[in-house]
């Protein structure tokens, strides 16, 4: 094993997450690409908590959280200077950012619901779309008259939050352009845009043991 492997799912956030960094840090890794359906022995002996993304290190080190792959590839390697955020308001920001899109957060916990809105009948689906959209208007506050969250360089803390943002616009698409939230759908545009975008979401075929590894970003 001379390179990291990283086990992901195209359209996880948190997998995104990974890919946005590891291609920004430029660190090639073997990537296999897994079905949540059928996930791979592999990959759960390496993290039994069975999400993506994993990543296993040539030493056997592994890292299953997406924001401290995210750290360790841009210490590496940080051209495009995302860790540009050691102020106390990108700080608190970050912390911000941390909650409310993590597992348990207030804005993940109502898109999963929106995504996902005939499982959950307690409630009708536009409870769920009213419930996320609070997150949407805070950062439409937090991008007004800059380009990103901390100004006008994109740093980890955008990366952190737009894979989420997109999936959310993506649940009713023509509802979310006619929302007043300018600045957020310019800032969610310019990164669905992006040749960095087009990277990350190239899709691959599901990983079989055997299979010639495939490599990350592409050469």
């Amino acid at each position: 094993m001379t390179l990291p492997i990283l086990y992901s799912f195209r359209r996880c956030p948190y997998a995104m997450r990974a890919r946005l960094a590891l291609v920004s840090a430029q660190c090639r890794v073997e990537f296999r690409e897994i079905v949540l359906r059928d996930k791979p022995q592999q990959m759960i002996e390496l993290s039994p908590k069975a999400t993506v993304p994993v990543l296993q290190l040539p030493d056997g080190r592994v890292i299953d959280e997406s924001f401290d792959i995210m750290q360790w590839a841009l210490q590496i390697n940080d051209p495009d200077n995302w860790l540009a955020y050691a102020s106390d308001e990108s700080a608190s920001i970050l912390t911000w950012l941390l909650i409310e899109t993590d597992m348990d957060g207030h804005f993940k916990r109502s898109l999963d619901r929106y995504k996902y809105f005939e499982r959950f009948p307690e409630r009708p689906m536009e409870s769920y779309q009213s419930g996320g959209e609070v997150f949407i208007a805070k950062l439409e506050n937090k991008l007004m008259g800059r380009d990103y969250l901390l100004g006008e360089g994109k740093t980890l803390v955008d990366m952190m939050v737009l894979p989420f943002v997109r999936q959310f616009s993506h649940v009713d698409g023509a509802w979310f352009a006619q929302r007043p939230y300018p600045n957020v759908q310019r800032w969610l545009a310019d990164f669905v845009e992006s040749d960095l975008f087009g990277v990350v979401m190239r899709k691959h075929q599901p990983w079989r043991e055997g299979d010639v590894p495939i490599m990350f970003p592409h050469a």
